[in-house]
């Protein structure tokens, strides 16, 4: 018995009940003629809008929640025919520039030909009231956008990919993205945040290329190579790389020997065997940035110390005068180094004093009439690098200058920064390319001072560098270790020397109140539940603290029952369940939301780890706007893969900040990430108050963890070569 055809019905989009940007699924009701009341339609498609024309082929099911509806195999749409579907069509938010009032006023004026005006006879849409040149372009502009957005969906839902990062590939490649797809589907791997090798093997596996093909090895081997770099490594040994890549991606050995060797040949891979009993290879990239910066660094570390005519004994008498009391020998010791220092690293723990030390050495370099200029890797850094100095601090992209025209910094090598002395705090967030950056901007007669906590986590992006350095022995290095008086009445500092030790911290009790505790939770259900307690009451009830505002929760992954994505939703419902939101990404936007920018966007002058607070959004002009520390930020709803929720953030993501209260929730799920630097870390975040809630098992577990993964690079090796 043949299977029956199936049915087919046609309409207009009355409403959009349901449906995901990111797999297509909606639930639509349309208007078709002969019908009393709107046709229900369940199916796939790209893209649609109220207003659309709609042709339909599928079955007809009975749903018992929601009746009789058409299980669609096919959905096509068109732009509607009718006026009164091209006004719904216009007023549904679609474009930029028009909503409701001004789609009435367009349809008044044009008629059915409202369309084809804005899309090749632009200029006309002048003729209406309101609109004038800035909106006409924005108009045209979004029109086109639009058109291109929706294309580029259409293609990828073709190819079972997800459509959601269709306007990222459009505002990467323009109106040639469809052509540099087809002709090398990898290129999205590596241009286009949030599509991986994965989904670009899934496309190019549609086109039919081979699996041996060499277009695929070479793009496996950049791609494995890439993925190391996020593990924090510079580099990879070359027979672990073409292992890996084969029992990964399934490439036959012959064809990634091959693909080596074809991008040696082009230099796009880099083959190193200098510094290495094991042959290591490079993405070219880093590995120009891992040589340059070694250069640089020995350059400036050669030249003549600026005050290396000074008594070292008369300014140490003159500083403390200053300040008011005496330095610690360590500080009158690293003083003294200062002066006969071009290049000269500060470590130390919490509370061992490397505010007075930087405050004392900026005092002794102004009264010298040298130009001092602060900076560090965040945001929140620099704005705590400058409470505490009181001088002005900057990050070290707003340092740097970005020059949107070649997609790079505006002071280099070339063109250096203008200063005599550099002081960069937070330096163990310096990642290869960062510091690679900032050090070819040093000018030559210029001191640098790097401060920073070698025991904390290392940068998120490639290298060790802090550690590099002072590995190297080839610069001065002064290590603090005396915790004062002051700060060892802290619980947090205490705790955090203890852990750094690899000791059990001391928990406070209501008997004995104080700044640190541990709350004992055996189950992921019995620490979130401890969590809700503290944020819906506890912790306002005890310590006076807001928890939208001052607390913030740290966890050591973004995956999992307690891992940041998880926690963010659930402490979303509970601290702001009713905010007027939309949902993209898999996340659903809310104002008074606490979001934070996943990745550097020069433009808007907003960089990773950047947070702030969502304070409006506008759904006719597909904008929301979030105040970053006072600066006010606009996203069209198509950016919003460049934010996240941050009621709960990764430890990684929180370096160079500080809270009034950090919650850190640690569990033995966690067990791939319970390392002891990771918990220092978590500790040393919290400036008033840090609860740890979880169970003893999993503190212990990262305290015994202090051998954390070696990270392949090869600077101090390179820094000892050019010494």
């Amino acid at each position: 018995m043949s299977k029956p055809e199936p049915s087919e019905l046609s309409g207009h989009v009355e409403r959009i009940t349901f449906h995901s940007e990111d797999t297509g699924f909606a639930v639509l009701k349309v208007e078709v003629k002969g019908e009393k009341e709107l046709v229900t339609v369940v199916g796939k498609i790209p893209n649609v809008s109220v207003g659309e024309y709609l042709v339909a082929a599928g079955d007809w099911m009975m749903d018992p929640n929601h009746g009789k509806q058409l299980r669609a195999s096919t959905i096509r749409t068109s732009p509607p025919d009718s006026i009164e579907g091209i006004e719904k069509f216009l007023g549904s938010g679609l474009i930029h520039g028009i909503g409701p009032v001004y789609a009435k006023k367009l349809v008044e004026k044009f008629g059915k030909e409202v369309l084809d005006v804005i899309d090749s006879r632009s200029a006309r849409l002048e003729e209406v009231d309101g609109i004038g040149p800035t909106r006409r372009k924005r108009i045209k502009n979004s029109w086109q956008e639009v058109k291109t957005v929706r294309e580029i969906m259409t293609f990828l839902l073709s190819h079972g990919v997800s459509t959601s990062r269709a306007f990222r590939i459009y505002k990467t490649y323009g109106e040639k993205a469809m052509q540099r797809v087809q002709s090398n589907p990898y290129c999205l791997a590596r241009d286009i945040r949030g599509i991986g090798f994965k989904t670009a093997d899934q496309i190019a596996s549609h086109f039919g290329i081979d699996p041996n093909s060499p277009l695929r090895a070479r793009a496996g081997l950049e791609h494995m190579l890439q993925e190391n770099s996020t593990r924090g490594h510079c580099a990879c040994p070359r027979d672990e790389l073409v292992m890996n890549t084969s029992a990964t991606l399934n490439i036959e050995m012959e064809a990634l020997e091959e693909a080596v060797l074809h991008g040696l040949a082009e230099k796009r891979l880099i083959l190193e065997t200098k510094h290495s009993q094991t042959p290591l290879v490079y993405l070219a990239a880093l590995h120009r940035a891992e040589m340059d910066l070694a250069m640089d660094l020995q350059n400036l570390n050669t030249q003549a110390p600026p005050l290396e005519d000074a008594d070292p004994e008369k300014v140490l008498e003159w500083v403390q005068s200053k300040l008011g009391f005496d330095l610690a020998d360590l500080q009158a010791s690293a003083i003294k180094q200062a002066l006969h220092s071009k290049v000269m690293v500060i470590t130390g723990g919490p509370g061992v004093g490397k505010t007075t030390l930087v405050n004392a050495l900026i005092k002794i370099y102004e009264a010298r009439k040298q130009k001092v200029q602060l900076a560090a890797p965040t945001g929140r850094a620099a704005k705590r690098m400058q409470e505490t100095t009181g001088h002005y601090a900057q990050t070290l992209h707003r340092l740097l200058i970005f020059d949107p025209t070649n997609g790079g910094f505006k002071h280099d090598r070339a063109n250096p920064l203008k200063g005599d002395v550099f002081i960069i705090d937070e330096a163990s967030m310096l990642d290869l390319v960062l510091a690679n950056k900032l050090i070819s901007a040093i000018p030559k007669k210029a001191v640098l001072i790097l401060v920073g906590d070698v025991d904390q986590l290392p940068s998120v992006g490639p290298g060790s560098v802090l550690r590099d350095i002072m590995r190297s022995d080839t610069v001065q290095v002064c290590k603090l270790t005396e915790i004062f008086r002051q700060a060892a009445d802290s619980q947090i500092i205490t705790n955090a020397h203890r852990i750094n030790k690899g000791e059990f911290p001391h928990g406070c009790t209501p008997q004995h109140p104080g700044d640190f505790y541990h709350i004992e939770a055996e189950t992921p259900g019995e620490v979130w539940t401890k969590i809700k307690s503290l944020l819906s009451k506890r912790i306002h009830a005890n310590f006076g603290l807001d928890p939208r505002r001052d607390v913030q929760v740290l966890t050591p992954m973004q995956r999992g029952e307690l891992g940041a994505r998880n926690l963010n939703q659930s402490i979303q419902s509970l601290l702001n369940p009713h905010g007027e939101g939309i949902e993209r990404f898999g996340i659903r936007y809310q104002v008074g939301d606490r979001v934070m920018q996943v990745m550097n966007n020069y433009e808007k002058e907003v960089f990773n780890g950047d947070m702030g607070t969502l304070i409006a959004l506008d759904r006719e002009e597909q904008t929301l706007w979030v105040d970053m520390a006072g600066k006010k930020v606009d996203y069209g709803f198509n950016e919003l893969d460049e934010l996240t929720l941050s009621y709960a953030v990764t430890i990684h993501k929180s370096q160079g900040s500080e809270y009034p209260c950090v919650i850190l929730p640690l569990h033995t799920q966690h067990f791939m990430m319970l390392q002891r630097n990771l918990l220092y870390t978590g500790v040393t975040r919290g400036k008033q108050l840090v609860i740890l809630v979880g169970p003893s098992k999993a503190i212990r577990m990262a305290l015994q963890n202090a051998d954390s993964q070696k990270r392949v690079s090869l600077l101090a090796e390179r820094l000892r070569e050019y010494q």
